[in-house]
């Protein structure tokens, strides 16, 4: 959400920031609206004062027997009512449009953001490890399916396309993956575990951004909830319409959960495999600040997802995404990406975004010092610390061998009881 305010003093610096995602100038729309809102305020308060002025006035003229004074103010009285509800109206209309403009346009990028319509924009920070030299690597569904572990036929006949069957071994990995992120990032990193709802209402998903634009992207419930995209919903939500003291900041929150999505807009992307799937489990890690303190807190969270990499033995590399591949809600995004083999480049494993105070804007999420009587708006911050299906993904892929087995990374091997091999 955008602070109206700011938007009047400098209409131009948010007209550029749109444009450079790609949108035609928004501002004289919304400053039309503001105007309007804010005219129909006026008169709708100059006709209530006039009418309760007026109401007193006739119970004078009634005490003085003025029954002809009395009734010219009684029908002054109707016509202040019908000019009442009419600016109601006008108030109501312009309020309502100039919401729903607001709610529906992007955060605004932040000045090191590089410019540009997509993904050929974005701009490579860094890679950690070199790709597995695999000769005729296979992919992860080709060797899931020789090794009796990955079911897309049984799964397509109980749930259709975009879902997976995981069996034995396979199916304790990833077990094994989500405990290992979690457990690394709670123990290693301080962030706070939690375990969220998995439904949510409207105000929630609307408040992390995913509504009202991008409601087809959802699964909506017939009691009108929503499942959780991610568990940044659930997590985010956790300090709305709330104000925390600074001296807490900042939160450190993760939490391991189903995700669902519809994804309406991927129609023929990523078919074969678990790269796009409608369910997949994810550790997802989200930090609540002060404004002072979000740059560097998305530094940190962009080393806390990479850290699992490398601890996974799992070469990646770090982008920053460009204003056209950004999402609704960020300011600035790192994007990681990991090595498949069968696919011969890197795919997005991970995303870090500071969203700045647009989502807190939007849950009304504040923070104020001890001993301070103004409270101003948190700054909030979301990852992947990882996709568990993408990393399951890049294990089986990365760790195959010339007879189809998988090695275990050592990192995992605790969690399946010293296993070394899968296969």
């Amino acid at each position: 959400m955008h602070d109206i305010r700011a938007i009047r003093d400098n209409p131009d610096a948010y007209d550029r920031a749109w444009g450079s995602k790609g949108l035609s100038a928004q501002t004289p729309r919304i400053l039309e609206l503001d105007q309007k809102l804010r005219t129909a305020q006026t008169a709708l308060q100059a006709a209530q004062s006039r009418r309760n002025d007026v109401s007193k006035l006739i119970g004078v003229a009634k005490g003085r027997k003025d029954e002809a004074t009395a009734a010219e103010l009684m029908a002054e009285v109707e016509l202040l009512k019908v000019e009442i509800a009419r600016q109601g109206e006008a108030e109501r209309a312009a309020g309502d449009e100039l919401r729903g403009l607001l709610a529906a346009l992007p955060n605004l990028p932040a000045a090191e953001v590089p410019i540009g319509e997509d993904e050929a924009a974005n701009v490579e920070v860094r890679r950690w490890g070199e790709p597995f030299a695999i000769a005729s690597p296979k992919d992860h569904v080709a060797l899931g399916e020789a090794l009796g572990l990955m079911d897309f036929e049984a799964a397509a006949r109980m749930s259709g396309a975009r879902f997976t069957v995981l069996k034995g071994q396979f199916a304790r990995l990833e077990r094994a993956l989500g405990q290992f992120m979690l457990d690394f990032q709670t123990s290693e990193h301080g962030y706070l575990e939690v375990s969220p709802p998995l439904l949510v209402r409207d105000d929630a998903v609307f408040g992390t951004g995913q509504l009202p634009k991008f409601a087809e992207d959802l699964f909506r419930t017939t009691d009108e909830r929503w499942l959780i995209p991610t568990a940044e919903v659930s997590l985010t939500n956790l300090v709305r319409e709330q104000i925390t003291a600074e001296e807490a900041l900042p939160l450190r929150l993760t939490a391991l959960t189903p995700s669902f999505r519809s994804e309406a807009g991927a129609s023929g992307r990523d078919t074969r495999g678990m790269i796009r799937q409608h369910q997949f489990y994810k550790v997802e890690l989200v930090s609540i600040t002060t404004p002072e303190q979000s740059n560097d807190e998305h530094e940190r969270m962009v080393g806390c997802a990479e850290a699992v990499l490398k601890r996974l033995d799992l070469p990646f590399r770090t982008v920053l995404l460009s204003t056209g591949d950004m999402g609704f809600s960020a300011s600035k995004t790192f994007d990681l990406e990991v090595w498949l083999p069968s696919q011969g480049a890197y795919r997005e494993i991970s995303s870090c975004s500071n969203c700045g105070d647009f989502q807190a804007r939007r849950m009304d999420a504040r923070c104020r010092r001890s001993g301070e009587k103004g409270a101003r708006f948190v700054h909030t911050l979301n990852g992947s610390g990882l996709a568990v299906g993408r990393t399951l993904v890049a294990v089986i892929e990365n760790y195959q061998d010339e007879g189809g087995r998988i090695a275990v990374p050592q990192a995992l091997q605790p969690y399946l009881g010293g296993m070394t091999h899968i296969g």
